[in-house]
């Protein structure tokens, strides 16, 4: 090869390393970070878009659920609400035959569009009067539910038990504050 041949020879691979070079830096690096970015832009956006349809098609029992809330929550008088609340326990207590020992009713104001009425019930009574209590008070159509159950036994038989139940109870729409 002679030395003329040499120099275009190595010019030409000096230029193609530094075209190679630029080309992967800046144009194949940065077209690759985009396409990853914008493939999961859009699987993201698709994932929004099913959910969203999703949410189109069981409209209906979204707006019914809705409704149910809105119509079962305690009212947003605070007096009211644990009237109503107090109330309901005397009813389910009565009901299955447990006794009520104790009644501790606590508001929190959570946000601005709601509050929620916390109170602690404490109750005696045997196994299957508790356990009735627990289902009338799930079961109901209040917007309430249970946080915590203590449960202890009174006797060695087991027979007399005391139940301590945490029941949260949904204001809507709360503008006053006690």
């Amino acid at each position: 090869m002679k030395i003329e041949n040499r120099q275009q020879f190595l010019i030409t691979l000096t230029i193609a390393a530094a075209a190679l070079y630029v080309g992967v830096n800046f144009i194949y690096g940065p077209l690759s970070d985009w396409y990853s970015a914008r493939s999961a832009q859009i699987k993201d956006l698709r994932a929004r878009v099913s959910e969203g349809r999703s949410l189109l098609a069981r409209d209906r029992a979204v707006q019914n659920h809705w409704n149910d809330m809105q119509s079962n929550s305690l009212p947003a008088d605070t007096s009211l609400a644990e009237q109503q609340l107090l109330k309901a326990v005397d009813e389910w207590s009565r009901d299955c035959g447990a006794e009520v020992t104790s009644l501790m009713p606590q508001w929190k104001n959570d946000s601005t569009n709601y509050m929620t009425l916390t109170c602690r019930v404490e109750t005696s009574g045997d196994l299957g009067s508790l356990t009735r209590f627990l289902y009338d008070l799930e079961k109901g159509p209040m917007a309430i539910r249970l946080d915590t159950v203590e449960l202890g036994a009174h006797d060695t038989t087991g027979q007399q038990m005391t139940m301590s139940v945490d029941i949260d109870g949904l204001a809507l729409g709360a503008k006053e504050t006690k």
